[in-house]
């Protein structure tokens, strides 16, 4: 019946129902617990795991699983933790005292049989119970007394209060902590204390009971300043193990916070990791009558809270708008508490998608009046709209009438609107499900919006009866921006932040500069293992292997057949990894799986949640294969019930994809050998995935050979390195890359800060009733685009195959430094700051589907929608000679639409000629092409001379050796500039931002201004290059 209910997903519920029957009859009818758990032992001998599932998965057998899992984590007790426990500020002999108080001590000779989780004490030393096991002795009854152990809790925090300028944290506070975490610890495990009472003729009946383990109090024990040097309250991070308890660790530490006058936010970067976790502790918080005070979500989420603590800022800005006045009772000041930030998974939140980035919430005014102004907008589309014909219209007037003092605000969008009304059809959408949706990645998102081009776009569809008029009329809205704030400074509002991650140990030089000097977390604690020593094996030497595009699939297939025998004729479970959900399917839709024999399964995010909880617990069986996404390769609990599995050596994990960040890396490995089981770990790597990390071939024949490989520094000298394994290399490439991209990082989170401070003024305004600084503010950050008759249009063409990392990493944090330093020489020099627009063209090759080998942004003039773009884009592909041509053509098409002024190309791949075309075309085939917008095969010779006939310059900056001459020769051919662009080095950032801001405004001022404007740039910002 189990086989049925794991492998046949529709009868999962009916037959998971007969076995729980099956099973409390049996269980009725057996004479004591013993019988029972003779049955569970027999279940868990089953050599397939099923028996184990069971055991896991069915209620019947919740007290044998729990004392199962008690058995292990007691191997390694308090003296060991005691004993293996690193970090800083550590009193050993005061930590020791304070766990005497929860532990309870027994001397080192004793062995009268009782609890070893004590602290081993000298001979002469006293002995005593712990608190937090006398008061399961005191409790531990058929009908708890719960309400006396929660008066007892509360009494013991008392009613301290803390405020941001007043943090009570004395002897007094902290000689309760010990006393205080025991009373909450005995509350859970007594909530959770019926399995204890289900079993009444066992020897060992306590192991039946929920309870911590030494490192989980050891660590909340740090986390609090407990046993400390000075015993006080400060930042830090303790590193707890996968599948060791951090969700428990954080529960209590948020419980006694909050009881001790603190506001908790905990963090976490998976909403369903978020939710679990928080309804694992809610009785607890809801006992304690904490629950307010304690707050769970993703970082995202986080950042709402904070920004909308007083009111929903959107909502209060629509309310300002609307009324031209304050809600009274948004301004009432109140005490609060100090706010403490629990951070988990702290890598997560240094990556990339949140560290440097911005939160950007809008508001949506809506109204009859601006529905009327936007519908007259759309329907007068090809009458030349300009701004003067629109603010003459009984629409905007009745609009300036409804909202009589903000026509300064209303006007800024009307200027957006008409740019936008003219240029939507320039950005790529997708109609789909009645929503218009974009690329990103592998996904299509819907929360997405380009300005009004978005807005325009549902008019576009709904003419072609694509879009229905309830889907339009829901998204026609006057938009506006409240601000940015940056994720990099939410943390520093906090009062504390503390966190756990699995991960410390792996964080990158940058990111332990930034946690220590930005963020002031200078204390680290790396909790052991009570599990024990890791049985993971991973041979750097020869767990590795990097192939190249013939036999990448074969050789990830061979890895599979290998590794799926073990130590017996019995087979072990395959997890595989991907990078991404299109690169999984592909392999799964390839030759190499046509002779795939046994069970093979796919899991990716889409999945349903019940899907993914079935595939999880199939994906450690014995002959099962799995493909996953990466996304499954952190906090997914793969249990392996099934002995043939373990007895061969556990799960073995394949990574298909080098991860950027070594914490990632570490996570993936995680999903095998938990818990002291065992399991292994290879990789099976792509050559020309490892051209971002600029890592070519050559490197990695070099290092099996045993040759050096030499590289170039920035003082020109040459250095050689001899790397004795691959991973040593692949490691090194990449930290160095992780260096760069954080370098290039930082000029944008100092712009983001500065956004983000003038945004906290702004929402002080709100808070203090400041009406006019909130409509100055408003004005500013809303400021609309002016079409003007002479407008200079830069298409900036990058390539984006995968040598191309850096260049799309410094562009996207260097486009807002472009704009502001543009605007800036044009103010200074009496031009309209609105004189330029830019789309930026990102290109690959045709190894790439027909919507990755060519992406291109909506035409802008302002910087947030292109580094949302930007955001979006991600490196892949690459097959030497590189799709120029394709990237030329769409400038010819964009002229076409509308005239464009130049071209600004980026590379480090010659063009492909007109032979590699026609090969490379065939890698899909003419019959997939046919049906693309480049169905027709083109080549950079003709795409050249159409631009040379319209007098289109192309200013081409080439970034590697090989790209030079084909570079200087399309740039001469079209009257263009020729550099190199040295984007790899630390200069890169700078380079690119003189390059491409020196080449608009000479655009911009023409042949009468040009020079003057490059002059006034580079006395003001200097020049990067030679």
């Amino acid at each position: 019946m189990k086989h049925a209910s794991i492998n046949i997903h529709a009868f999962k519920v009916n037959i998971n129902k007969r076995i729980d029957e099956t099973l409390n009859n049996y269980k009725n009818r057996a004479k004591s617990s013993t019988t029972f758990s003779k049955l569970g032992i027999l279940l868990n001998k089953d050599p397939d795991g099923v028996g184990a599932s069971i055991i896991a998965e069915h209620k019947a057998f919740e007290s044998y699983s729990l004392s199962l899992f008690n058995e292990k984590t007691q191997r390694h007790d308090i003296n060991y933790v005691l004993s293996n426990l690193k970090g800083d500020f550590i009193a050993i002999n005061k930590l020791k005292k304070r766990c005497i108080e929860f532990f309870g001590a027994r001397r080192k000779s004793n062995n009268s049989g009782n609890s070893s989780n004590v602290v081993h004490v000298e001979p002469d030393a006293d002995e005593s119970d712990g608190i937090y096991t006398k008061l399961i002795e005191n409790y531990l009854k058929i009908n708890i007394d719960f309400q006396k152990l929660i008066s007892e809790t509360k009494l013991i925090a008392g009613d301290i209060k803390q405020t941001p300028e007043n943090i009570q944290w004395d002897a007094y506070v902290r000689d309760r902590i010990p006393k205080l975490i025991a009373h909450i610890f005995a509350l859970w495990t007594l909530q959770n204390a019926s399995s204890y009472f289900d079993v009444e003729d066992v020897v060992d009946r306590k192991n039946y009971l929920l309870q911590p383990h030494a490192a989980q109090v050891v660590s909340i024990f740090r986390m609090l300043g407990v046993g400390d040097e000075n015993e006080k309250l400060k930042n830090n991070l303790v590193q707890i193990g996968t599948g060791e308890g951090k969700s428990i660790t954080l529960g209590v530490t948020a419980s006694v916070l909050a009881l001790l006058g603190f506001d908790v936010r905990c963090a976490c970067y998976s909403p369903y990791l978020s939710q679990r976790d928080y309804n694992g502790f809610l009785p607890v918080f809801d006992a304690l009558g904490v629950t307010q005070y304690i707050r769970y979500g993703t970082f995202n989420k986080l950042c709402e809270d904070m920004i909308n603590q007083n009111g929903d800022i959107r909502q209060i800005v629509e309310q300002v708008i609307s009324t031209n006045s304050f809600n009274t009772a948004q301004s009432t000041h109140r005490t609060e508490r100090a706010k403490i930030l629990l951070i988990d998974e702290v890598d997560v939140f240094f990556s990339q998608d949140f560290y440097g980035n911005l939160y950007t919430p809008s508001a949506s005014l809506r109204e009859p009046t601006i529905t009327s102004l936007i519908n007259y907008i759309w329907a007068q589309r090809e009458s030349k709209l300009n701004l003067s014909k629109v603010t003459t219209t009984p629409e905007y007037k009745a609009c300036c009438n409804k909202f009589p003092d903000w026509e300064p605000l209303i006007l800024e969008a009307v200027k957006d609107l008409i740019y936008d009304v003219n240029s939507f059809e320039s950005h790529d959408y997708i109609c789909n499900n009645d929503m218009i949706g974009y690329k990103e990645q592998d996904n299509i998102v819907y929360n997405v919006a380009y300005g009004y081009k978005t807005l325009f776009a549902y008019y576009c569809e709904h003419v072609k009866q694509q879009i229905t008029q309830k889907s339009l009329e829901e998204r026609i809205s006057m938009r506006i921006k409240c601000g940015s704030f940056s994720y990099a400074e939410i943390p520093l509002q906090f009062k504390y932040i503390m966190g756990v991650t699995g991960t410390l140990e792996t964080l990158s030089d940058p990111e332990k500069r930034i946690i220590k000097n930005v963020y002031k977390i200078e204390k680290n604690t790396i909790a052991p293992s009570v599990f024990g020593a890791n049985n993971l094996i991973f041979r750097m030497r020869d767990d590795i292997r990097i192939e190249n595009n013939d036999d990448y699939f074969n050789a990830i297939k061979r890895e599979i057949d290998d590794r799926l025998v073990g130590r017996s004729v019995e087979k072990r479970a395959i997890l595989v990894f991907f990078e991404s959900k299109q690169k999984l399917e592909k392999f799964f839709n390839s030759r190499a799986l046509e002779t795939m024999n046994g069970s093979l399964q796919i899991l990716t995010e889409e999945a349903s949640s019940e899907e993914k909880e079935t595939k999880i617990k199939r994906a450690t069986r014995s002959g099962q294969v799995t493909l996953f996404t990466r996304t499954f390769g952190r906090g997914t609990d793969f249990i392996c019930y099934d002995q043939n599995v373990s007895a061969n050596g556990g799960a073995h994990v394949i990574q298909t994809f080098l991860s950027e960040e070594c914490s990632e890396e570490k996570q993936i490995k995680g999903r095998t050998a938990r818990q002291g089981d065992n399991g292994s770990y290879s990789m099976i790597l792509f050559d020309r995935d490892l051209e971002k990390f600029h890592i070519q071939r050559e490197n990695i024949d070099d290092v099996v050979q045993g040759k050096g490989i030499s590289v170039l520094k920035s003082d020109k000298t040459v250095s050689t390195t001899v790397y004795e394994t691959l991973y040593q290399l692949l490691d090194d490439k990449r930290t160095a890359l992780f260096k760069t991209q954080y370098e290039a990082n930082m000029a944008f989170v100092q712009q983001a800060k500065e956004k983000h401070e003038v945004t906290r003024q702004f929402l002080l305004s709100l808070n203090y009733g400041d009406l006019n600084f909130a409509k100055t503010f408003l004005v500013k950050e809303n400021k609309g685009a002016f079409i003007i008759a002479q407008q200079s249009r830069t298409i900036c063409l990058m390539d984006a195959t995968g040598s191309m990392t850096h260049l799309l990493h410094k562009c996207k944090t260097t486009v807002g430094m472009m704009f502001d330093r543009i605007t800036m020489i044009l103010k200074e020099n009496n031009i309209s700051e609105d004189s330029f627009q830019i789309q930026f063209v990102v290109y690959r090759n045709y190894n790439s589907e027909k919507d990755k080998i060519l992406q291109s942004s909506p035409w802008e003039t302002k910087p947030d929608n292109l580094r949302a773009f930007m955001n979006a884009i991600n490196v892949e592909g690459g097959w030497g000679n590189e799709a120029v041509e394709i990237g030329l053509w769409h400038a010819n098409t964009e002229n076409e639409r509308e005239n464009i002024t130049q071209v600004i190309l980026i590379g480090d791949a010659p063009p492909n000629t007109k032979t590699e075309v026609d090969q490379k075309r065939d890698n899909y085939g003419d019959a997939y092409w046919k049906n693309t917008k480049f169905a027709e095969a083109t080549y950079y010779e003709d795409e050249l001379k159409k631009l040379i006939s319209k007098q289109i310059p192309v200013h081409a900056f080439y970034v590697a050796k090989q790209a030079e001459a084909s570079f200087k020769k399309i740039a001469k051919e079209t009257g263009g500039r020729c550099h190199l662009l040295d984007i790899n080095s630390q200069a890169g950032a700078n380079m690119l931002t003189d390059l491409v801001t020196e080449v608009i405004l000479k655009n911009v001022g023409g042949e009468a201004k040009g020079n003057t404007l490059v002059d006034a740039y580079r006395k003001k910002f200097g020049k990067s290059y030679n």
